[in-house]
């Protein structure tokens, strides 16, 4: 039987970290991080004032995906949601219980901390892992979409010249 352990990454774990979501940009056909936004991650992560957690998912000793989330807060329940920014298991590993250990130990940290709810995005064309949230009994929040600020649309919006 595979034995799956999820835990928070530490410091030494950064390589480790950094490997896995380079897996994810490649699996989700993105850029993986520079240089200098892997730097970024490392301090916001390990540093004196850390902006998010990682979790690390191990099968058999081996780190096979990771989870980084942070909290934000619900003004309508007055409690903070604990928010899921990347969940990813390398494909090799999946369907062997690392995921599944990584959202039941996320679900309970929610709990312990008070949140009110867990919530992330999902890419539309990632059916598998639509599915499995679906199994899971998450909602997929209909009338909703996501909006983002980057580059010189933030600057500008910030009045910011540069």
């Amino acid at each position: 039987m595979n034995a799956v352990q999820v835990r928070k990454a530490q410091q030494e774990d950064g390589s480790t970290l950094l490997a896995l979501i380079r897996a994810l940009a490649e699996y989700e056909r993105l850029q993986p991080p520079a240089p200098e936004a892997e730097a970024r991650l490392l301090r916001d992560a390990f540093g004196a004032a850390p902006r998010y957690e990682a979790y690390l998912a191990e099968l058999d000793g081996e780190p096979v995906g990771y989870a980084i989330v942070l909290e934000t807060y619900s003004s309508f329940l007055a409690r903070p949601t604990l928010y899921l920014e990347d969940l990813f298991v390398r494909p090799e590993a999946r369907r062997r219980g690392a995921g599944g250990a990584m959202l039941r130990h996320l679900a309970r940290l929610a709990l312990e901390r008070g949140c009110g709810r867990m919530e992330w995005t999902v890419l539309d064309w990632n059916t598998l892992a639509r599915d499995v949230y679906r199994r899971i009994g998450a909602e997929e929040m209909d009338g909703w979409t996501t909006c983002r600020l980057t580059g010189e649309a933030l600057r500008a919006l910030a009045g910011s010249e540069q």
